[in-house]
């Protein structure tokens, strides 16, 4: 990505995708498109993202994961989470085409990559992975599969029309996180 902070023609832009994909599949939507829509030249669009992919990475990182930042450098995991569901909820339409898309550019391979930088960087990984003793079980392996598991719930949720209450779901990942999944299992048993 070119620039991942915040300027003024990121934003402009970004919200002329968000816009657009209101009424269309975000990988109908072109180009000249967006920057009809924000009044810019393509040259422009081309200065500061490369494709309409890592504008939408762009978004993902600035409007959900990067306001996190201090709540989850707090410990305010629940905080956070709801954050992120909230902005997604309060957004439904875009994020509901977001999550539509599939293949190597898909909403759900940039919600993980992020997902997975966020658990291994405020998420007790190493306990998680020190439960068994394999070389092969890296803290990255345990923040890969827990960002993956998030991420395929969430892309659940908003693809059936974000039906569960954010409240609801924020519970059902602070206890997955708290709770050692054997130890569900077990209850149930």
């Amino acid at each position: 990505m070119n620039n991942q902070s915040q300027n003024a023609i990121d934003i402009v832009l970004a919200e002329s995708l968000k816009e657009l994909a209101a009424t269309k599949p975000i990988e109908k939507i072109t180009i000249k498109e967006i920057t009809d829509k924000a009044g810019v030249i393509r040259p422009t669009f081309y200065n500061h993202f490369q494709d309409k992919y890592e504008l939408l990475e762009w978004i993902t990182i600035n409007e959900l994961f990067a306001p996190t930042e201090p709540l989850l450098s707090n410990g305010m995991l629940k905080e956070a989470v709801t954050f992120i569901l909230t902005a997604m909820e309060n957004d439904k339409d875009f994020y509901r085409r977001a999550a539509q898309l599939t293949g190597q550019n898909s909403f759900y391979e940039i919600f993980t990559s992020c997902v997975t930088k966020a658990v291994l960087k405020y998420i007790d990984v190493e306990s998680l992975a020190g439960i068994a003793d394999y070389k092969w079980l890296k803290e990255e392996v345990v923040a890969d599969f827990l960002g993956h598991a998030i991420s395929w719930v969430t892309l659940q949720w908003i693809l059936k029309g974000m039906n569960a209450p954010v409240e609801e779901l924020t519970d059902v990942y602070i206890k997955i996180f708290h709770s050692p999944i054997i130890d569900v299992i077990a209850k149930r048993s």
